[in-house]
């Protein structure tokens, strides 16, 4: 069984190929069951998160399962919020075939698939960016929505700002005009594609913010009590999700849809029909909100390009 580290899956995972790899597995109508969600309370009293997440497709030959464990304390100690490992292996056979760091490979599918919504949410003119968070899958929303758009400027902003100057530094190195915000309220109103990836309980970006024709991307919310907007964002835009599980799994939806600000009704599409590419899902004057939980088979795309490139 071949092992994979996390360089070797950085190199094995570029932007384009990876979009496209994400289109395919979602056009082709491949599914997963609904992953394994385990709150583990330590004796400190505060909780971490287990997910287990099993995909296969026998039309590709491959399956595979993701372990994840986020510990959001951890970045009190400098340490990464997200650990993981994948299993991919043969869908015929069961035979494992590799082992592989998913930290990077989450990361960078997660960015992927906002970028892939994005394509046909978003305004094609987008020119201004705003990354609200400066993590692991911050860092790498700008690279993916770049394959996409063009844009002029890449906004940061971060509660703490010594991490966010940080990414700033770090973009401005790879050649993308990034810069850092001040005000949040200011950088959202100004901003044509507004991307959360955070790891915050309570809404940080309010409705009355936002402006005809952004697309806001939600990334950070995966319980039911987590929420990065507000209800009044969520009753002014036209919604749309990876999967329907977002309406289970993450408070920024689960919520609304719970108190009736929203109903099920509101959901526009997934990925799975955005893919189909069937009709035009937006009008420039719409506010249109992506909202992500993540998907096995998102996964098994990316596990997929990595082992069939070495």
């Amino acid at each position: 069984m071949r092992v994979i580290s996390k360089e070797q899956v950085i190199e094995r995972l570029p932007y384009k190929e990876l979009i496209d790899a994400l289109a395919d597995m979602f056009a082709s109508g491949a599914s997963a069951p609904l992953r394994h969600h385990h709150t583990i309370t330590k004796q400190d009293g505060t909780d971490s998160t287990l997910l287990l997440m099993p995909s296969w497709s026998a039309s590709s030959g491959f399956g595979g399962v993701k372990l994840v464990n986020v510990n959001p304390e951890n970045r009190e100690s400098g340490l990464p919020s997200i650990s993981a490992s994948y299993l991919l292996f043969d869908e015929k056979t069961g035979q494992h075939l590799c082992l592989m760091d998913a930290g990077e490979m989450t990361a960078r599918r997660t960015a992927a698939a906002s970028a892939l919504a994005a394509s046909y949410l978003a305004r094609p003119d987008s020119t201004r960016l705003l990354v609200v968070g400066a993590g692991k899958v911050g860092a790498q929303i700008p690279l993916a929505f770049g394959e996409v758009f063009q844009f002029d400027e890449v906004t940061i902003w971060n509660r703490n700002k010594k991490n966010q100057t940080g990414l700033v530094d770090a973009l401005n190195a790879l050649g993308v005009n990034a810069v850092g915000a001040g005000s949040l309220e200011s950088a959202v109103k100004t901003a044509d594609i507004i991307s959360c990836a955070t790891l915050t309980n309570d809404p940080i970006i309010k409705g009355e913010w936002l402006q005809p024709g952004q697309h806001v991307d939600l990334i950070g919310s995966f319980t039911p009590g987590m929420r990065e907007v507000d209800d009044e964002a969520i009753g002014r835009a036209k919604i749309f999700v990876d999967t329907h599980a977002a309406l289970i799994e993450s408070g920024e939806l689960k919520i609304p849809l719970q108190s009736g600000v929203i109903e099920e009704s509101a959901i526009c599409a997934s990925l799975y029909e955005l893919c189909a590419k069937e009709k035009t899902w937006r009008t420039n004057s719409d506010i249109t909100l992506f909202k992500s939980v993540g998907h096995a088979i998102e996964d098994l795309a990316a596990a997929m390009l990595i082992y069939q490139s070495t």
